[in-house]
């Protein structure tokens, strides 16, 4: 079966949020048609059609079916006009990596819903280092680890934390809950003075945001103090 010309017609002419790249960055993929999205994996046109004209004869051929899309070989595409062997295999490239992904299960995140839970997330990244660091967990509304990221870094017997920063990373990441960490490198697990005060300026801090400041952890070689667990948060 070949697919014929139609009119010529020239991207370039049209309005920015009408060309399909432009369009893709202005109102993200969702605002895109199927014809649209192919339109981007072929790139440009002929002399005759535009790359959206080329990606509708496509989808007419397998009657705007993109599960018959996907069955097609290089050779049934490449029946289309201006679909080449480049083309035709960009699209079966595309297509598999569409099958594959709909076929493997989303990763689900860990759920941090105690302090041994959060220990053993940020330990491997405390508990041997020669110096001081503050990181933080970002947490959904389930409480699933969304990212863990470093705040700070400091020398052997402290690091500056500004909470600023922790809420920013959170609210960057839409978290609804964080715990924070940082190590001691003397092992030594009892919080300092600064580290209580830290911790009530975060929690008063999460909760004109609505993020709950769920624990601080002090970590210290293999063990943890948690200040859930102790009654200081």
């Amino acid at each position: 079966m070949k697919i014929e010309d139609s009119h010529p017609m020239n991207i370039k002419s049209w309005s920015p949020e009408d060309r399909p790249r432009e369009k893709l960055l202005l109102k993200g993929t969702t605002a895109l048609s199927d014809a649209e999205l192919i339109a981007i994996l072929l790139g440009s046109g002929t002399a005759k059609l535009s790359a959206v004209d080329v990606a509708k004869k496509v989808l007419a051929y397998v009657e705007n079916n993109l599960d018959a899309l996907a069955k097609l070989s290089v050779k049934e595409l490449m029946k289309a006009k201006g679909i080449g062997e480049a083309r035709a295999i960009t699209i079966v490239a595309a297509m598999e990596l569409g099958r594959r992904r709909k076929e493997q299960l989303p990763e689900e995140k860990p759920k941090l819903d105690s302090s041994i839970s959060a220990f053993n997330i940020i330990k491997g990244d405390l508990q041997d280092l020669p110096h001081e660091e503050f990181w933080v967990l970002l947490l959904n509304r389930a409480h699933r680890l969304i990212k863990k990221k470093r705040v700070s870094e400091g020398g052997v017997s402290g690091t500056v934390a500004d909470p600023k920063i922790i809420f920013k990373l959170a609210l960057e990441e839409l978290a609804s809950g964080i715990i924070v960490a940082h190590n001691h490198p003397s092992g030594n697990l009892k919080p300092s003075a600064n580290d209580i005060s830290l911790t009530k300026k975060l929690k008063e801090a999460g909760k004109v945001l609505e993020i709950d400041v769920l624990d601080h952890l002090i970590i210290g070689h293999q063990q943890y103090f948690s200040f859930t667990d102790e009654g200081l948060i």
